[in-house]
């Protein structure tokens, strides 16, 4: 049943959600390895998953639902949650957390270029603005202002930033042919990426994890991060009378976390940080906007 009011709550709930991970992610970081966080993430996620889908009596849909294509379910849980979150924990291991949690906000300008050679789309001149303005806003953002030097922070930091929204993307390019009930999809995810992420941990860290701020931190990236925020913007969908209005609230997500990271973590905003963030939020609004009113196409014009 539609219910604009309940999506606007269930959209506001997942954006708060985002806004805080950036700094679970940093102050969690302080005790765990990038491998360890993501193992305790995972386990806490898929627990909280297969809770959710017992409670909705739906658990019988995971083996039926593998079987009609296992080695596309283990290429999800390979993108999301092994290879994304063991990329994007390591960069923000390696760099400030305003310029990795705004570098990676890009995705969905990566997403564009993607799906011309993936998807068949075609890329319109807006779309081609919005691509060199939001990637002139990283580049902002990655120099702390600084274009003509290129002089960045830790170029490694960078690359994986950036290196995470190509496995972001492609996780979505793939989801876009997937025809399951999203929860259980998500949850098959997790099931196959989980060995994933322990033989990433063995090879590239440890099992001492001792420290009870990281397990603290671990478990709620895992809950807010990869489980309540998915779920909730699920709900505010399925409920929104006007997708686009609740799409729009994401906006809200990078400003309130930029904050979060000033008074949580004890960050300071670089001005460049704000100017790129809003350079990327403008080609991501330049990527949504339709033309409407007289100057628009009709439905169905080529």
């Amino acid at each position: 049943m539609k219910n604009q009011k309940k999506a606007y709550l269930f959209g506001l709930g997942a954006v708060a959600c985002w806004s805080t991970v950036a700094s679970a992610f940093k102050l969690s970081l302080g005790y765990f390895e990038p491998a360890q966080l993501l193992l305790v993430a995972t386990i806490s996620s898929l627990l909280l998953l297969l809770g959710l889908l017992a409670r909705q009596g739906k658990l019988q849909l995971l083996g039926r639902t593998f079987k009609q294509n296992p080695g596309y379910y283990a290429l999800l849980g390979l993108l999301n949650p092994a290879l994304y979150y063991l990329v994007l924990f390591q960069a923000y291991d390696l760099l400030p957390a305003q310029q990795a949690q705004t570098l990676n906000y890009t995705w969905a300008i990566t997403l564009t270029l993607l799906a011309v050679p993936f998807l068949g789309q075609t890329i319109r001149r807006q779309d081609w603005v919005a691509i060199a303005l939001g990637y002139s806003g990283a580049m902002v953002i990655a120099t702390r202002g600084d274009l003509l030097s290129l002089n960045f922070e830790s170029p490694l930091g960078v690359t994986l930033a950036l290196g995470s929204t190509l496995l972001w993307a492609g996780y979505w390019i793939l989801n876009t042919r997937n025809q399951a009930d999203p929860l259980v999809a998500l949850t098959l995810s997790f099931m196959l990426g989980l060995p994933v992420v322990v033989t990433a941990t063995a090879w590239l860290s440890d099992f001492a994890l001792t420290a009870w701020q990281g397990w603290v931190g671990a478990i709620y990236v895992g809950l807010f991060e990869m489980g309540f925020a998915f779920v909730m913007w699920l709900l505010a969908l399925r409920h929104a009378e006007n997708t686009a209005r609740i799409s729009n609230l994401i906006f809200i997500s990078p400003f309130a976390s930029l904050l979060l990271l000033r008074l949580l973590v004890g960050e300071q905003i670089y001005p460049a940080t704000l100017v790129g963030l809003m350079m990327i939020v403008t080609a991501l609004l330049i990527q949504q906007w339709r033309p409407r009113g007289r100057f628009a196409k009709p439905s169905g014009a080529e």
